[in-house]
């Protein structure tokens, strides 16, 4: 843990904070409470436009049903209008007056955005990704860009009444952590994800395993749990693990350039994805909902215990 050369400032993090109305929230939400009022609203602002392109396509994939060309297309249209819009700072609506000040005021780059809406119109014209490294170009959008985010408003510093981007790449250091994240939710939601037909494995990682996703099906269904299963699981610990430590090296290297909230948050990031990282369990795991997700006391617990380490 690295903390600003004043690091016995005795704030208390955890004042305000009202654990249970927050346990439910993403993990990223929950380390931003931890901000100031107006960066952390901020956040709030720019991950729910995130949130909304997302789960117009998840609702759309979902539904079960074959969308034709046309539809495709006019949700395509539907995407790139909202993004021309936001990058001509349209205020088409109060959310949108709202969304430009924003970024006009924390000095926000608008490549997030475009890298989500091109994640989520490849997804609307494909079922899956053929290799792992469709799947990273994906997560350039889907995960990596809400994350970068999360970094660009860690890092702004404040300069008189206006404020300077961070010190860092945001895109670069938010990748790994972005991808440890994306995977422990890959692994996390395996249940719910495989029966809403959703999948995030790739056709070639299923296929090194002898699997298709109809086993997924089955393995949801509890009919066939077997070492092929167990085996894609163990791939995905590995995976993980690989980008935890990445990640790890590279929020150190950014740590220093953070004040105390900000640092606190990557902390309480790390704890949260941790606890659900821990429950990955190639060897004995079902991967069901109950099983991947700790409970709401548990989650509360390790909050504290974070917060009170910070504090020390």
């Amino acid at each position: 843990m690295t903390k600003d050369s004043n690091n016995n400032s005795g704030i208390d993090f955890g004042a305000g904070i009202r654990f249970e109305e927050i346990l439910s929230n993403p993990i990223l939400d929950i380390a931003a409470r931890f901000w100031e009022a107006d960066r952390y609203d901020a956040f709030q602002t720019c991950y729910r436009s995130m949130r909304r392109i997302d789960d117009l396509v998840d609702d759309l994939k979902e539904s079960g049903r074959t969308m034709t060309p046309g539809e495709i297309d006019n949700y395509s249209k539907m995407i790139d209008d909202w993004l021309v819009s936001a990058e001509q700072g349209a205020e088409t609506d109060d959310y949108m007056i709202q969304f430009n000040a924003i970024r006009k005021k924390f000095v926000l780059p608008i490549w997030p955005w475009k890298r989500l809406c091109k994640a989520m119109i490849y997804d609307l014209k494909h079922d899956g990704f053929k290799s792992f490294m469709t799947f990273l170009r994906y997560t350039e959008g889907a995960a990596i860009a809400p994350a970068s985010i999360f970094m660009h408003l860690s890092g702004i510093r404040k300069d008189g009444d206006y404020f300077s981007p961070p010190e860092y790449d945001i895109r670069e250091a938010a990748r790994p952590l972005a991808l440890f994240s994306y995977v422990v939710h890959i692994l996390r939601d395996f249940q719910i994800d495989v029966e809403r037909d959703l999948n995030y494995f790739p056709d070639k990682i299923l296929e090194d395993h002898f699997l298709t996703f109809r086993d997924l099906k089955y393995v949801v269904s509890g009919e066939a749990v077997d070492d092929r299963f167990r085996s894609l699981m163990a791939t995905y610990r590995r995976i993980g693990e690989y980008y935890r430590a990445k990640a790890v090296t590279r929020i150190s290297e950014i740590k220093p350039k953070l004040g105390e909230r900000y640092q606190l948050g990557f902390e309480i990031i790390f704890a949260l994805y941790d606890q659900i990282f821990e429950r990955v369990k190639p060897e004995t795991s079902l991967f069901s909902t109950s099983e991947m997700n700790p409970t709401p006391e548990e989650v509360q617990a390790r909050l504290e215990l974070t917060i009170s380490q910070f504090n020390q």
